[in-house]
């Protein structure tokens, strides 16, 4: 399995600062399969990151299973949601004994897959885990969603982190950057900082591969919907995508 270490140093600044995304789109992803999944349904956090969301679902009652390839990432999400499990392990080639109800993979985690292949590869591996008529739902950045949001450079400072983002998007390759220098607490006393810089790449990708990816991976009732427009959300150029084992 393929390690994330960059993942492992960005874990505990994204705990802090980026892990509630995914509770504020509960909404969204209640429309798109939760409101149609009875409480004790089998949902799989796909690229779970630091568990925020797995906390809320087990919270509602579902049986949560967490999926990430950054361990340090995990032990943020055991601390977070404990009645979850969680196992570190690669989208491309997990391999559970559980099939789900659902499958969700929030936060444009898919993004950092950097080709069509391992779309792929991710899609029939998620095919594969579902119950006939499960639902699978995720979202993604466009390459709208780079050339608004990734651009330019910005800092974030709290007692215990400091962050120095600069994201870049290049629209030929429809390749986005985002390096960080981040420094962390060494001691308990924050006497002593650590720095870790890191490097975070995804791809964007258009609506018409990404359905055709999924109809490859034999996935139905494709539907691709857009966050500012069919949800409200502020963020241009972010899609959400549902999809049925058959």
């Amino acid at each position: 399995m393929e390690r994330y270490s960059d993942y492992d140093d960005f874990a505990q600044v994204y705990n802090r600062h980026w892990g509630g995304f995914s509770i504020r789109i509960i909404p969204i992803l209640e429309q798109m399969a939760l409101d149609v999944c009875p409480p004790g349904s089998a949902i799989l956090d796909l690229c779970c990151g630091t568990g925020q969301l797995a906390k809320e679902l087990a919270t509602c009652g579902y049986t949560v299973t967490g999926v990430d390839g950054s361990e340090k990432m995990l032990r943020h999400a055991r601390q977070n949601a404990p009645n979850a499990n969680f196992y570190c392990a690669d989208a491309r080639s997990f391999s559970l004994p559980t099939d789900f109800a659902v499958v969700l993979s929030t936060y444009d985690s898919l993004n950092h897959l950097l080709t069509l292949e391992d779309l792929a590869t991710v899609f029939h591996n998620v095919y594969r885990h579902l119950q006939s008529g499960g639902v699978f739902v995720f979202d993604m950045n466009l390459d709208a969603g780079f050339r608004s949001r990734w651009a330019g450079s910005f800092s974030i400072v709290a007692d215990s982190s400091v962050v120095v983002v600069d994201a870049r998007y290049d629209e030929d390759e429809r390749l986005a950057t985002m390096t960080m220098t981040l420094f962390t607490p060494a001691d308990e006393d924050n006497t002593l900082w650590q720095r870790n810089d890191v490097t975070l790449t995804q791809r964007a990708y258009s609506v018409e591969e990404l359905t055709e990816t999924l109809a490859g991976a034999a996935f139905s009732k494709i539907e691709a919907f857009d966050g500012r427009g069919d949800f409200a959300m502020r963020d241009e150029g972010r899609a959400f995508f549902r999809a049925i084992k058959r």
